[in-house]
């Protein structure tokens, strides 16, 4: 084992001259950087205590976090009902972690699921039933809302996408031309104009009496939007599918349906996983754009939090607090999506050799 490290550093780090003095000079690169935010984040840092004991610290003033975190994670939200966020948030994960699991990945469970989750979290958050006291949409933020909008951009905007990618395949023109139009019309718009759309200028051609919630026309402006990015990128795991697949499916007299959902389908998503993944991490990102139209997301409320006359200059710790939440989730999705493909592969070889 310490042979093979050896000779993995003398031929990756120190084959050569040049290659050696790259290396010496990143090394004392990352070393001076590397203790000079140690220090600054960790050694002369401050953790706990008041804005008195940051002021006094060379370091950072994680202090902030404990002092700000209820307002950045929650928002607007009435303070002592944040619980509901706090549960909420909770309902989320367990779904996440369900539906993550190979035993539960299979449409007749995963629809109920999030079925099930989305009305027990939408209750939570409004209201107005089982004795809960109501909060109007405009109130809600922080973590919470960022995690609706995500589950709701993918939940909606994934069937779409895979109903888009394959009308525009569609041997029917009048399907096939709908399908261009649609996508190409969304994916050559701004998120921010769909957005702008969705708030002020859809209410104008509703009927007097009918009114659509303000987030829910959100969710699904950024879904339709996340949905056409994703159409083209399933499109090509679709065009990637060997021709023999189809002539194999005629032969055995399959229907479109079937054909379309048993045989190509998995393999095209299978094709272009990492590339679905990417535009799931974007969109988890995307959510961000609210704050144009007033919502109060995570990003948004850490923003109104800086006002703080007393806080405002500890920004940077709590940007990077905010970022460590968007770093996690994206981790984490991606690191799912390698594990899912590796097990793919492995299913498939032991298919192979059996």
């Amino acid at each position: 084992m310490r042979h093979s490290a050896i000779n993995w550093l003398r031929r990756n780090l120190f084959s050569s001259l040049a290659q050696t003095a790259l290396t010496l000079a990143l090394a004392l690169l990352i070393l001076l950087v590397g203790s000079k935010l140690l220090r600054w984040g960790v050694t002369d840092a401050v953790f706990s205590g008041g804005v008195t004991e940051c002021r006094a610290a060379a370091g950072a003033c994680w202090a902030v976090i404990g002092e700000k975190y209820r307002p950045i994670l929650f928002g607007l939200y009435p303070y002592e009902q944040q619980w509901r966020p706090a549960l909420c948030m909770l309902v989320w994960f367990v779904s996440v972690a369900l539906s993550l699991s190979p035993m539960c990945w299979h449409s007749r469970f995963l629809w109920p699921l999030w079925g099930v989750s989305l009305a027990v979290m939408s209750i939570l958050m409004s209201g107005g039933a089982f004795g809960l006291v109501p909060v109007q949409s405009a109130d809600w933020g922080g973590l919470p809302l960022t995690l609706l909008l995500f589950s709701g951009t993918v939940i909606i905007g994934m069937p779409v996408s895979i109903a888009l990618a394959l009308g525009r395949r569609s041997p029917l023109p009048f399907l096939r031309g709908l399908s261009v139009i649609f996508i190409e019309g969304l994916r050559g718009v701004p998120l921010i104009t769909i957005l702008f759309v969705a708030v002020n200028v859809l209410p104008l051609f509703l009927p007097t009496n009918m009114e659509i919630n303000k987030l829910l026309r959100i969710i699904v402006g950024i879904a339709l939007f996340f949905a056409c990015y994703q159409a083209e990128v399933i499109r090509g795991g679709l065009q990637s599918v060997p021709r023999g697949q189809y002539e194999a499916a005629a032969v055995l007299n399959l229907s479109y349906w079937h054909t379309t959902t048993k045989i190509v389908l998995p393999q095209a998503l299978r094709i272009c996983l990492p590339a679905v993944t990417n535009h799931i991490i974007a969109a988890m990102k995307n959510t961000s754009f609210v704050i144009i139209i007033g919502l109060f997301d995570v990003l948004t409320a850490t923003s109104a939090v800086m006002q703080d006359p007393l806080w405002r200059r500890y920004y940077i710790e709590t940007y990077l607090f905010i970022s460590a939440i968007y770093l996690v989730f994206g981790f984490m999705l991606s690191r799912y999506a390698i594990w899912v493909e590796k097990r793919i592969d492995a299913s498939r070889n032991a298919e192979g050799t059996s």
